[in-house]
């Protein structure tokens, strides 16, 4: 399955550097000879490197015009023949090392294309298990047939579509969605090929055929979609649509004017265009260069340069711009049961178990600092959880039992679920439901500064593809100032959608998993995620980001911007000096060879020129103070500590509202303990020592100033919910009159820190050079 666009072979690189050599050791003996007095033997060995340039840059000429244009090696061929057909053999030599040196470097930056698609084929499974009665046999994918009843063990991929038949099937699509949560399939309900058994065996009957299934339509999709993409026009071709009459123009009429042949030919010498053929490969290659540097893997020069005149991003949701796996968001605990307990019994449990939930379970005790002991007689029933034996009590975590009635403190819990499209994990010890986890897929903390710098950069258009439900995916565009989202898109869909924005627009992609590889082909750029992301997307894109931050792109694209930016203004300049030196030229002042040593000055100004794009452009230098890195790191850490906190704020607040009695009380003093003794020092600090630190790198103190408008906000409500808990207190009790406002001053309050919070995280604390942030 080879991508059209891939035509890097290890070959090439051999015949480039046979070329080279071919032409610079001719240059260099010739040079050897007309020092030792030898003239005629130089000319024979400028002649020889001229020819031996003269096959492929012809050989170049004609596959230019097979696509349709007219590059500027015809520039370049022109001159060598003319060189020997006017005896001018060093300008001719000269002329070819430039001509090899050029193509060596553009050959450089082609030599990044790697492997193709075929990861998407390796993935795939050969066999699958066929059951005959009571007869499991193993054959080959292409002997299934619709109908047949297939076996699936756990940890297997589904070979082909078809309907579950008598158990619960546990299954991870994020394959085929994107979608990192496992989703469950009952009995009669269809599955599709190319999803990951997460549970355990299961049956089901086939209704297609392998070759005829979802999993190989993605696999064709990709191909066919490589397949039309367009060959990449080069920087070079599009200046000689210009450059190449003009100069066939001035050699045409020098030789009309004047009669001589050797005019003609000096013309075309210092007409090769070798501040294209040099400078726009060192520019650009430079800029691969420097991009690699920073986590950014760019296939080839074409896509350098396409990056850099980009006008539309579209990007998928699931570890894109969102983190690609769950996290605990809350954790929730039955009147009188203590949260931490319940958090480390779960762990416990979950530690034995591979399901996505539960090892967010596990990394959220973890990270709390909380010692986990071992479960014993732990049991895993696919679709509904773990159970095991913690502190001699029986703990279940996962989906509550059938016959278990959800309990009234629970509902709030619910709701908070639905409303945030979280995932819930019931903690059930002894039989009886104490506790609840709330899982989502985050957002990146990094997401909504990149795509404003994306912006910035010159990209106009934002969309979103994704396979989640219409309500994340629309909260996820509000929060990023999207222009367009598109849910519930299956990989053919993905593709359609894409190819529409390329047709109009120079378009890149940005995906992560399998089901992205096919979009990823189609988009004028292709970008994975390829840290974490799926091989067969990082082999399908132009650019692989193996750092797994969004924000990267957003440098590659300053970068790509900056080296065409340098590429151009080098091509620019040096055809500017070629066109003067053409014209001296035409009126007879510059022979030939003065023409070709005149025109490698102007190759060396333009080269050391294009060198300056390994440094980086005006909007590289993004480096803060290392104290102030330090405090960043800090800061970030101490939201992670207190993130879990805040969400007492709405809990304590619905247990008010529910029953504002002792207990309430006695909960709304720990809460307000934790607002005098943590959350106020810490706000006091940030506003005393991190602002400060960020007004310079900022531009100046007013860049904080809403910030700390929220810190007065914050002071102000910790303070009011401090005097109701004084009257509370005095009263042994609340006041019917007091709660309304009560209720108003902690859920205000818990609004406030969690927009707060992000703010911070989004526009400051991503600052730092940290992978963590």
């Amino acid at each position: 399955m080879a991508d059209s666009r891939y035509r890097w072979q290890p070959q090439t690189g051999v015949v480039g550097a046979v070329l080279l050599i071919g032409t610079i050791a001719p240059l260099l003996a010739g040079l050897i000879a007309w020092v030792a007095g030898s003239a005629s033997v130089a000319d024979w060995c400028w002649a020889a490197g001229t020819v031996v340039a003269i096959a492929p840059a012809l050989w170049w000429v004609i596959s230019a015009l097979r696509r349709g244009r007219i590059g500027v090696d015809l520039i370049a061929v022109l001159s060598l023949v003319g060189t020997l057909w006017v005896h001018e053999y060093l300008a001719g030599a000269l002329i070819a090392v430039m001509l090899s040196g050029g193509h060596a470097l553009d050959a450089a930056a082609e030599r990044r294309a790697t492997r193709d698609l075929r990861a998407l084929l390796e993935r795939a499974p050969r066999t699958a298990r066929r059951r005959c009665g009571d007869v499991v046999r193993v054959v080959d994918l292409d002997e299934i047939g619709v109908g047949d009843i297939l076996v699936i063990a756990a940890g297997e991929v589904v070979p082909t579509d078809g309907r579950i038949l008598d158990s619960v099937a546990e299954l991870d699509e994020s394959a085929l969605t994107g979608e990192p949560l496992q989703v469950e399939r009952t009995a009669g309900q269809p599955v599709r090929s190319g999803v990951l058994n997460a549970g355990g065996v299961f049956e089901m009957r086939a209704t297609a055929t392998a070759d005829e299934s979802t999993y190989a339509g993605i696999v064709r999709l990709a191909r066919e979609a490589g397949a039309a993409t367009a060959p990449t026009v080069r920087l070079a071709d599009r200046y000689a649509a210009w450059f190449l009459p003009l100069t066939l123009a001035v050699a045409g009429a020098s030789y009309w004017l004047s009669g001589s042949l050797v005019r003609a030919v000096a013309v075309l010498v210092v007409a090769t265009p070798c501040p294209l053929l040099l400078a726009a490969p060192v520019a650009i290659v430079s800029g691969l260069s420097r991009s690699s540097r920073i986590g950014v893997v760019v296939r080839d020069g074409g896509a350098l340069e396409n990056l850099g005149r980009a006008t539309t991003l579209v990007m998928d949701k699931t570890g894109t711009v969102t983190a690609g796996r769950p996290i605990v968001t809350e954790v929730a605990a039955a009147p009188g049961a203590d949260q931490t307990w319940l958090l480390r019994v779960a762990a416990s449990v979950d530690q034995l178990s591979p399901h996505v939930l539960a090892e967010a379970i596990v990394t959220e005790a973890l990270a709390r600092g909380i010692e986990l002991d071992v479960a014993t007689a732990v049991s895993e029933q696919a679709g509904r959880g773990v159970t095991g034996e913690v502190d001699g009590h029986r703990v279940q975590v996962g989906k509550l039992a059938e016959s278990t009635t959800v309990p009234g403190w629970a509902r709030p819990v619910l709701n908070r679920a639905r409303l945030d499209s979280a995932a819930i994990a019931w903690i059930t010890v002894d039989d009886v439901p104490l506790g609840a986890v709330l899982l989502r897929d985050p957002l990146r903390r990094h997401a909504p500064r990149t795509l404003r710098r994306l912006r910035e950069a010159g990209l106009n258009r934002l969309v979103m593809l994704t396979g989640d439900r219409p309500e994340p995916a629309r909260e996820v565009a509000t929060v990023l100032g999207l222009d367009e989202v598109c849910a519930e898109q299956s990989p053919a869909d993905k593709v359609e959608a894409v190819r529409r924005e390329a047709d109009e627009h120079v378009t890149v992609m940005v995906g992560d998993g399998i089901n992205d590889a096919p979009a990823l082909a189609a988009a004028t750029v292709g970008v994975a995620m390829g840290a974490r992301g799926s091989t067969a997307s990082s082999e399908a894109a132009d650019i692989v980001l193996t750092t797994d931050r969004l924000d990267r792109l957003a440098d590659a694209m300053d970068i790509a911007r900056w080296s065409r930016r340098i590429a151009v203004q080098s091509a620019t300049v040096g055809m500017a000096l070629s066109l003067l030196a053409m014209v001296i030229a035409a009126v007879g002042w510059l022979p030939p060879a003065a023409g070709a040593l005149l025109q490698e000055g102007i190759d060396v100004a333009v080269i050391l020129n294009a060198l300056r794009a390994l440094r980086g452009g005006p909007a590289a230098d993004r480096g803060l103070p290392t104290d102030t890195e330090e405090l960043l790191r800090r800061f970030a850490a101490e939201h992670d500590v207190m993130q879990d906190a805040l969400a007492t704020l709405r809990t304590v607040a619905d247990r008010i509202a529910d029953r504002p009695d002792a207990a309430a009380l006695a909960t709304l003093e720990t809460t307000h303990r934790f607002l005098v003794e943590d959350l106020l020092p810490h706000e006091q600090a940030e506003e005393t020592q991190l602002y400060p630190a960020l007004a310079g790198p900022l531009g100046g103190s007013e860049a904080t100033a809403t910030m700390s408008r929220a810190h007065a906000e914050i002071q102000r409500l910790t303070t009011r919910i401090g005097t109701h808990l004084e009257l509370a207190r005095a009263r042994g009790g609340f006041d019917p009159d007091q709660v309304d406002d009560l209720l108003a001053c902690l859920y205000g309050l818990y609004a406030v820190l969690r927009l707060h919070f992000v703010q911070e995280e989004e526009n400051y604390f991503t600052l730092a050079a940290d992978e963590r942030l």
